[in-house]
């Protein structure tokens, strides 16, 4: 079975509302589910292609200081 997992992504959340995405976003974390980790995977890729440098800049930051022990 071929499946193009960032195509059905993108096609299962196209026209959501911000509330809708966030609750996409807050229900995978939640559900604790590895299966979800790619589809968290799809969203953030998105986010990274369509953000300012600066924006990239302030996520890395974020996510190093979040990493940190």
């Amino acid at each position: 079975m071929n499946l193009n997992l960032r195509h059905a992504v993108i096609t299962n959340v196209t026209g959501n509302d911000q509330g809708q995405l966030q609750d996409t976003i807050v229900d995978a974390i939640q559900s604790g589910e590895e299966k979800m980790l790619p589809g968290l995977g799809v969203l953030f890729e998105v986010i990274w292609q369509n953000a300012s440098e600066e924006d990239k800049k302030d996520m890395l930051s974020t996510l190093e200081q979040g990493l940190k022990k």
